[in-house]
């Protein structure tokens, strides 16, 4: 403590301080949260595909070659004339990308687009749920929240999720409808048929929305992680409301556990996850709704530990991340720096 005093009272930040003590001698080890220099691999980058807050459900695209930093293409444009939901796409066995969305939560069709290049998106199809056949959910609502792609290479099949509710909302409690949400699935090996009726992914009885699925690659297990939206209000009795929450389970469809603890602060939503450039880091994206921010936390692993992160801070020297301002619900990935310049190539900023 000495030393540390010593140090302080000579200018020296604390963190520095307990920094260059606990490594062992000062100029030993760079103060935590001191500058980074992020990583770039010269043959990745990343695309996020996203709606706006000007223009819900319509398609936009953004690019980053750290996956720390982003800028919107063709001059903040969208990139199609067609496409409308909450952008969620999968690359398929064949190697070609598929988008999933709908016109809104009262469609009752989930919509298909196929492309080959990310550039230009193709009509593929429609499918119909028929709601009033899940196991276990009686008096369902004909809503068909955010669905939400997974293709699973192991089995050669397509997960397809969304959220239904059970409840109509009212002007005393509107909160009824959200709590009300659960997360369904139907599996399909080509988006064209559907052998099976949809069913619950989740046993427990807790309202969840905006499921993506990660195989959990590194638990040297091998298994699969949901990452939800906790769609309670939150309350003193249920202070993970409205978070992002991590289940993981043995096999796609589970028995999944109830999740985790919370990965994002209260009134987060629609996540999404990729892995850093250098391999070395998970980073889970998340909306501050409605379009006010995007925030960000990492971890080595999905099991942990997750920190949040600063960015978009309006103080330059604060943030570690950067995104446009007014970007919405979307779906980020991992892309070849050749499909990352024909992208930025065929959506110019002039």
């Amino acid at each position: 403590m000495r030393l540390v005093r010593s140090i302080v009272r000579a200018g020296v930040p604390l963190v520095l301080a307990l920094g260059t003590v606990i490594s062992g001698g000062v100029g030993a080890q760079v103060a935590p949260g001191g500058p980074v220099t992020p990583y770039v691999d010269p043959a990745k980058a990343y695309l996020f595909l996203h709606m706006t807050k000007e223009r819900y459900g319509v398609l936009y695209y953004s690019v980053s070659l750290d996956g720390l930093h982003w800028r919107q293409v063709n001059a903040g444009k969208p990139v199609s004339a067609d496409y409308h939901g909450h952008a969620s796409v999968a690359r398929g066995g064949d190697g070609r990308y598929y988008l999933v969305g709908n016109k809104g939560d009262d469609d009752p069709l989930i919509r298909f687009w196929v492309s080959d290049d990310l550039v230009r998106w193709m009509p593929y199809g429609t499918y119909q749920p028929d709601l009033q056949t899940v196991l276990g959910y009686p008096h369902p609502l004909q809503r068909i929240g955010a669905p939400k792609l997974f293709f699973d290479k192991p089995s050669g099949k397509f997960l397809l999720t969304w959220h239904t509710p059970s409840l109509e909302g009212s002007k005393e409690d509107p909160e009824r409808y959200w709590g009300s949400q659960r997360t369904l699935y139907v599996q399909s090996k080509d988006l064209k048929t559907f052998a099976a009726p949809p069913r619950r992914l989740f046993a427990w009885d807790m309202a969840t929305i905006d499921t993506i699925i990660q195989p959990n690659d590194d638990s040297g297990k091998g298994g699969y992680c949901a990452i939800i939206k906790d769609e309670r209000y939150p309350s003193y009795e249920w202070t993970t409301g409205k978070t992002v929450r991590m289940s993981c389970a043995a096999k796609l469809l589970g028995p999944y556990p109830l999740p985790g603890p919370p990965l994002s602060p209260n009134f987060r939503e629609a996540p999404t996850l990729i892995r850093a450039p250098n391999s070395k880091d998970w980073m889970l994206y998340y909306e501050q709704y409605a379009g006010t921010s995007y925030g960000l936390s990492m971890a080595p692993k999905l099991s942990g530990p997750w920190v949040q992160v600063s960015g978009n801070s309006g103080v330059p020297e604060w943030n570690r991340y950067e995104m446009p301002a007014g970007l919405r619900h979307g779906s980020m990935i991992g892309i070849s720096r050749a499909q990352y310049d024909a992208i930025v190539a065929a959506f110019p900023d002039k």
